[in-house]
């Protein structure tokens, strides 16, 4: 993997990190959150932002315009019981993972290509097309449900008693690969509250200079 940041920290952790020395870091993720280290495959890797106060956003999230549709601006509330979160709460939900917690997954929905200019550290890729339930090859997505995400099948019907809490991003407010993914997650039944949206997505965690890697090549 490759960090687009050029900074490398050890984390100290209380509920998220313990607080570094004030010089440490000039720009923290939080108040007492300097940053947080998670694990991207077989990789350590520390979520900061990046300390190059000057720093501009990345040209790919740089337009301001994109065809309507499909590029629409999307909703505040994905949908009723489904909750739409923050950058703050994304890291919270990756440090439970890195901690062990097997019954949370941070979801890329977006295509390789895209996935390939860089993601958030601690997160998985399953490509939006792979899982576009009643669209995507039936096997394919049962095979996502099943291996991934906690879903039982039984007698035809999909068990949801032992389905992982699901945190899904893209590309940003205007990007509806993770919202098509998680309204089809409803329809089959996926329980609304066992998913979370990152709506900013990786339009807003660049805007906020955080880390991200690349796949290795």
């Amino acid at each position: 993997m490759k960090l687009r940041t050029l900074f490398t920290v050890s984390a100290l952790f209380t509920s998220l990190a313990m607080p570094m020395t004030a010089s440490a870091l000039e720009v923290a993720i939080a108040a007492g959150l300097p940053s947080v280290e998670v694990m991207h495959g077989d990789q350590k890797v520390a979520i900061m932002r990046n300390q190059d106060q000057k720093n501009t956003i990345n040209p790919d999230f740089a337009k301001t315009s994109r065809k309507c549709p499909p590029f629409c601006i999307q909703p505040g509330e994905l949908a009723p019981g489904v909750a739409t979160i923050g950058e703050l709460e994304v890291i919270h939900y990756l440090k439970k993972m890195n901690d062990g917690d097997k019954s949370i997954l941070v979801v890329d929905s977006r295509t390789p290509d895209w996935v390939a200019k860089g993601t958030i550290p601690g997160t998985i890729n399953i490509p939006w097309d792979k899982l576009n339930i009643g669209k995507s090859d039936p096997i394919t997505v049962q095979d996502i449900l099943e291996k991934h995400l906690g879903v039982r099948s039984q007698d035809g019907f999909y068990m949801f008693d032992n389905a992982k809490t699901v945190v899904m991003f893209c590309n940003g407010p205007w990007c509806g690969q993770s919202p098509t993914n998680i309204r089809g997650l409803l329809k089959i039944g996926y329980p609304a509250d066992k998913i979370k949206w990152y709506r900013g997505g990786m339009q807003d965690w660049e805007m906020l200079g955080l880390s991200t890697v690349k796949p290795a090549k």
